[in-house]
């Protein structure tokens, strides 16, 4: 099966990284990463999904955790440098990031926005993050997905 590239997988050739290109079945019914891990036949803990926030004092941002988990708002808050945020509307994802619900990628969005990636991810040899679409998953090591995307590690929610 031919698997075409993402702007994502663009941007990990153009920056010399090691990655896979996973398809998966689509459920237009369940997007969750908690379906997508099922899926893939992986650890739900390896499958990250990308979540979109707005700070009051920093704007947006981009939180990247473990599919299974909801984001803490006030550690997400902290870990930004804002007093409170929140999930931005579904409907903005689109028109900000360049990608829609179910297939939004930390790598490759209109533009860079601060980035924080759970610190989970640094006990596996390799996770899963959305390649751009639905329907493709990205699996990297960690620490290229900590530099592309020019990430911070932090907590994002109390274990």
């Amino acid at each position: 099966m031919k698997i075409n590239k993402t702007n994502a997988a663009r941007l990990l050739d153009k920056a010399k990284i090691a990655y896979e290109l996973i398809p998966y079945e689509v459920d237009e019914n369940d997007l969750s990463a908690i379906h997508v891990a099922a899926n893939l036949g992986e650890n739900i803990e390896q499958v990250f999904k990308t979540l979109v926030l707005h700070g009051d004092k920093s704007g947006y941002f981009v939180c990247v955790i473990p599919g299974e988990h909801e984001v803490d708002l006030k550690w997400a808050a902290k870990a930004s440098g804002n007093k409170k945020c929140d999930l931005i509307p579904v409907k903005e994802l689109l028109p900000l990031t360049g990608y829609i619900r179910g297939g939004c990628s930390p790598i490759g969005m209109k533009k860079h926005f601060p980035t924080y990636i759970h610190e989970t991810c640094l006990q596996f040899p390799y996770i899963y993050v959305s390649a751009g679409v639905r329907g493709l998953q990205i699996k990297l090591a960690p620490g290229d997905l900590i530099r592309e995307s020019r990430a911070e590690i932090c907590r994002l929610f109390e274990d």
